[in-house]
């Protein structure tokens, strides 16, 4: 672990200094103002003149929330702040993990869990209780959010740990439609139900527990491991389902090797559910808590209804930078796939291969792209990727149409860096918008209304296009217009690197 020590400030010298490399007494006894991290955190230098940071497109610069003491100063805890982040990594993991086994391994999954006959009808049922998690999303983000601004942080973060560790566990012991009838899509319905909601709670409550954690100075950097864990995630389902179809005979695969990869969420879930309980709450959470003991009005109950209307503005940039963020994440990583092999008759094993190839090169390229918006900003980094979808899709798109391995790769290959403009920069972009005592409940309703009505229906809506126009050329129309949607928010959001995030002291 690295002591911090406050050296001496002026008056009119910067708000903060911190010495990592010549620190060698304790950290609580550095200075008599600064606390052992874990408690209120705070020291004594001046307040520095951009800790509003992104509160005024919030719409709550002027809360008493914002009101803190003159140069309070968070300080971090390096080994707290890496175990909040593979905490948080491992959720958006572990959620990614059930989507890339869901979706490569759906065609078993109908047969095991529909009526024999149509496999169109089969696949279509699979599908429908795929996205019947999509729909409960918002609904859990309505109930995790608020409570997480409530009760706090890392209990709502447990909660939906283990509720999404129990809902992929137990698809894998349901048994089939042989053996219990009709009941058993109905059990899979409610198991992916329980998972849907519990979704509702995680990425918006993971990407807020990390940036409350990280410094301000490291927080694009820290919070890129997030979408890091959802690559890692896909990769893992995606692959192992990959693997077993290949040493796994039909008939192994169809009466039990399907359930091995549902049932791997369970220890999956106990290891994240651990390293989820060893952490304390958030620093800004705590603050808030230890002034609302303070504040009357800090302490009185924030209503949903003030999460939405008190925070309109904030929550329209949200659902914007979301939009883009998800239509072209599913474009690529969910629409692809198919798109190679029912629209260009390619091979589907190929396909599959080669979008796994191109998550790898995204996971590669994640942790650099995200300290790279620490030094440069978030706004030039999201606004480069909207602008390259803008002018790059449907060149991307005439590449990958040429059919060829190369021009394939080469073409997906583009879409999947310009993506990594968004993957590395929205876990600290998108709780910026919003103020410590509301930011879970917000983030949370902003970012689930947008991913269930935008990105959880982009395959739906372009294969709809696609049959209505008769154009293959659609999906590059659809990101595009994605982008443009995606500038307009950038243009009005408030630069929030090496910022404090509205509401808390600066954080070092």
């Amino acid at each position: 672990m690295v002591a911090f020590r406050a050296a001496p400030v002026t008056g009119c010298g910067p708000a903060h200094v911190v010495d990592r490399e010549q620190a060698s007494e304790p950290l609580a006894s550095a200075t008599p103002a600064l606390r052992k991290p874990g408690s209120s955190r705070s020291a004594e230098p001046p307040k520095p003149s951009g800790s509003s940071g992104a509160a005024g497109s919030s719409g709550s610069s002027g809360s008493a929330e914002s009101a803190y003491g003159p140069g309070e100063v968070t300080v971090t805890d390096p080994a707290m702040v890496r175990r909040a982040v593979k905490a948080a990594a491992l959720g958006n993991a572990m959620e990614w993990f059930d989507f890339g086994v869901y979706s490569y391994i759906a065609v078993t999954l109908g047969k095991v869990f529909f009526p024999s006959g149509n496999p169109t009808a089969q696949l279509l049922s699979t599908f429908g209780a795929f996205a019947a998690a999509f729909l409960i999303r918002p609904l859990g983000g309505m109930v995790f959010g608020p409570l997480g601004d409530r009760v706090g942080r890392q209990k709502v973060l447990a909660v939906t740990m283990i509720m999404m560790a129990a809902g992929t566990f137990a698809i894998g012991l349901i048994p089939s439609y042989a053996v219990i009838g009709v009941w058993a899509p109905v059990l899979l319905l409610l198991a992916r139900l329980v998972q849907g909601f519990s979704t509702g709670g995680e990425y918006a409550g993971a990407s807020t527990f990390i940036a409350e954690y990280a410094p301000d100075k490291k927080r694009g950097f820290l919070g890129s491991w997030l979408e890091f864990g959802t690559l890692a995630g896909y990769i893992g389902g995606a692959g192992l389902v990959t693997l077993m179809t290949a040493l796994l005979s039909t008939d192994a695969l169809l009466s039990w090797g399907w359930r091995i990869p549902f049932l791997i969420a369970g220890p999956m879930g106990l290891i994240g559910l651990y390293l989820r309980m060893r952490l304390e709450e958030t620093p800004a959470f705590a603050a808030q808590l230890e002034k609302a003991h303070k504040d009357e009005q800090s302490r009185a109950k924030v209503r949903l209804r003030d999460m939405v209307t008190g925070q309109w503005k904030a929550l329209l940039l949200c659902m914007g930078l979301v939009l883009v963020f998800n239509v072209t994440d599913y474009m690529l990583l969910s629409y692809m796939p198919s798109y190679l092999t029912s629209e260009l008759k390619y091979d589907e094993t190929h396909g599959l291969l080669v979008i796994l190839g191109v998550m790898a090169l995204m996971m590669c390229v994640q942790p650099f792209m995200g300290g790279l918006t620490d030094r440069v900003g978030r706004r030039p980094v999201i606004a480069a990727g909207c602008a390259g979808f803008l002018l790059l899709s449907v060149p991307a798109l005439l590449l990958i149409r040429e059919g060829s391995l190369w021009a394939i790769g080469l073409g997906l290959g583009a879409l999947g860096l310009l993506l990594v403009c968004f993957t590395a920069s929205m876990p600290s972009t998108l709780p910026a918008l919003f103020p410590t005592k509301v930011r879970y409940g917000s983030l949370s309703i902003g970012f689930n209304i947008s991913v269930s009505v935008f990105g959880g229906t982009t395959p739906l809506v372009v294969t709809a296009l696609i049959g209505a126009t008769g154009d293959k050329m659609m999906p590059a129309y659809y990101m595009m217009a994605a982008a443009v949607v995606g500038g307009i928010a950038v243009w009005y959001m408030t630069e929030s690197a090496r910022r404090p995030l509205p509401g808390s002291p600066p954080a070092v």
